[in-house]
């Protein structure tokens, strides 16, 4: 497929140092001649900052979970240091599958299910498009992390510090944002969510039955906002979401899962690397652009389906009147 990028998005994707395969400048307006011209190079994504990213100082081990952190600063293996107590407040009972997208926001605040609520700072739920009446926001996409970096948890807002910039140029790239709009311009909208709320203490690995009760809160996101993609981002995610749709997926290399569709509860899923490893691992950066690039695409096909769907509905009705 091929990417109907502006010329503002094209000369947006040149400073980032992003090189695609633009078709010949005689078949484009004169305004984006200049962007074509560029020499044709395997697709590099590169980080959002325009200045490579500062180098950390290797003074301790650096863990798995350290490497999957929502930001390059939390590379580093912490102790952690005394957390405030969390305020006593009571979740609202009933089944998770049944709570609207407000009262399931409250019951994440307030979850005391397992360990991570006793130290917390605060809960991180999302974020995405204003929400209207404790409606859940409109948008097509939704990303799907891991777990609440340092900053994240002090903000309440997951992806943020450099890895969340890279995130948002990445997205943007391709006319997502998650705010549904950036730089003044409309862009498709994106939630982007945890599939952990609580940050686990020093980044350390979630344990299995923090994933377990965390898992359900991701599963009711998933059920109200009715994205028409997900794009699962690093190996916690990825697992969480197609255990049940793929064998082995503990055991499956990531790389391995990446290139193909695949499903989490009815909604198509496009694996690709988090941005916090891109950040270190420049050679992949390819690799994520190649990802966003099918996740568009499988936005663009359920988008046209749905049209279709759509507009038969109407045809049918206009014959019936």
């Amino acid at each position: 497929m091929s990417l109907d990028l502006d010329a503002r998005q094209r000369a947006m994707l040149e400073e980032m140092h992003i090189h695609v395969w633009w078709p010949k400048a005689a078949e484009q307006p004169a305004e984006q001649a200049a962007v074509a011209s560029v020499p044709p190079t395997p697709a590099v994504l590169a980080s959002a900052p325009s200045q490579p990213p500062r180098p950390q100082p290797r003074t301790a081990p650096v863990s798995i979970a350290d490497a999957m952190a929502d930001a390059p600063e939390l590379a580093m293996a912490r102790a952690p240091g005394p957390q405030p107590a969390v305020q006593a407040r009571a979740a609202p009972s009933g089944p998770i599958d049944s709570m609207d997208w407000a009262t399931l926001q409250e019951a994440v605040a307030g979850c005391m299910a397992c360990a991570l609520g006793a130290g917390r700072k605060n809960a991180v739920f999302g974020v995405g498009p204003r929400s209207e009446g404790g409606q859940p926001p409109r948008a097509d996409w939704l990303i799907v992390g891991e777990s609440p970096g340092e900053d994240a948890e002090a903000q309440g807002e997951p992806f943020v510090g450099e890895s969340g910039k890279l995130l948002d140029n990445m997205l943007k790239a391709i006319g997502v944002s998650r705010h549904g709009s950036a730089d003044g311009l409309p862009h498709k909208a994106a939630c982007i969510v945890n599939l952990l709320k609580c940050r686990p203490p020093g980044n350390r690995n979630p344990a299995a039955e923090e994933v377990a009760q965390c898992e359900p809160y991701l599963r009711r996101q998933v059920a109200l906002l009715q994205p028409k993609v997900i794009i699962a981002m690093g190996r916690l995610s990825v697992q969480t979401l197609l255990a049940e749709s793929v064998p082995d997926v503990a055991g499956t290399p990531l790389g391995r899962l990446r290139g193909q569709v695949h499903q989490y509860h009815g909604v198509p899923v496009v694996v690709t690397y988090h941005p916090a490893y891109l950040l270190r691992s420049l050679p992949e950066k390819a690799k994520a652009w190649a990802d966003l690039v099918l996740a568009l695409d499988v936005w663009k096909k359920r988008t046209a389906a749905e049209r279709l769907t759509r507009d038969a509905a109407v045809g049918v009705q206009a014959e019936l009147g």
